[in-house]
């Protein structure tokens, strides 16, 4: 069973800095794409950063320039650093993970943590 456990949220005003961790187990974590999405209230959950088994990153527009994606695969964790801060990046962060050697499944969606608030005052 995939465990995905989220640590680093909280408040923070606008123009501060956060970084968000997320620590999997049961799982080769190597072989995981790993993806950092928000849903803030009233609004469909959207993707923020991923990052390949290769470490090749795509980041949204929305975040781009202020928000980095990393990822320890000797730690079995990825990272999300987020500077500059603005009220419109409140939301919960959820961490996503997808095992490539699944990815063809039938059915297989990946593994969600469990989201850390991220409040961003102005």
């Amino acid at each position: 069973q995939v465990q995905l456990v989220e640590s680093g949220g909280g408040l923070v005003q606008a123009g501060g800095s956060l970084r968000l961790s997320c620590t999997a187990s049961g799982t080769m974590f190597s072989l995981n794409t790993m993806s950092w999405y928000r849903q803030a209230p009233g609004k469909q959950r959207e993707l923020v950063a991923g990052i390949t088994t290769g470490d090749n990153t795509n980041i949204a527009d929305s975040v781009k320039g202020r928000f980095a994606i990393s990822r320890d695969n000797a730690k079995n964790t990825v990272y999300l650093q987020m500077n500059s801060l603005k009220p419109e990046d409140t939301a919960v962060y959820y961490c996503h993970a997808e095992d490539l050697r699944y990815r063809s499944t039938p059915g297989y969606t990946g593994s969600w943590g469990q989201g850390s608030q991220v409040t961003v005052s102005s």
